[in-house]
């Protein structure tokens, strides 16, 4: 079955433009067009998009998909090559994980910090260190402009 720009777009998330620049920057050689010059997507032109938006996805530049697509075209011979981009990949991803998780340990402190901030009245009163995301928090009540909420 072949499938329209329009149709890809509606599948894929991308737009029609996306699409189009995509394939004008030559990451999409693989894609035939019609005889009125139309493009047309096979299932496995759609399994390749989905490969490049998840390789952009994860911050990848185009360029560099751009080489990996035309390894993939190339044939067999760039297996390993191709191996060795999902790997360096894979790690960069990992990384960005580890850095995301460093972030997100920082937004979770800073929620507590300012639910107990709220709690008290102001920041004066909390106690935290932010060097320290899994630390405790603590609120001094001599500080406390509003009352301690009895639970």
């Amino acid at each position: 079955m072949m499938y329209s720009i329009g149709r890809v777009a509606e599948r894929s998330g991308l737009s029609s433009y996306t699409l189009r620049y995509y394939d004008h920057e030559g990451l999409m050689p693989f894609v035939h067009r019609n005889k009125a010059g139309r493009r047309e997507f096979s299932e496995h032109d759609l399994d390749f998009i989905d490969l490049i938006t998840c390789l952009k996805g994860t911050g990848m530049q185009l360029s560099e998909i751009r080489k990996f697509v035309e390894m993939s075209m190339a044939g067999d011979e760039t297996l390993a090559d191709r191996l060795a981009i999902f790997k360096a990949q894979q790690e960069a991803v990992h990384d960005q994980m580890a850095q995301l998780q460093k972030h997100l340990d920082k937004l979770n402190f800073k929620v507590r910090y300012f639910e107990a901030a709220c709690d008290a009245g102001t920041e004066d009163a909390v106690i935290a260190n932010c060097d320290i995301p899994n630390s405790p928090i603590t609120i001094d009540d001599s500080k406390r402009v509003k009352p301690n909420k009895v639970s």
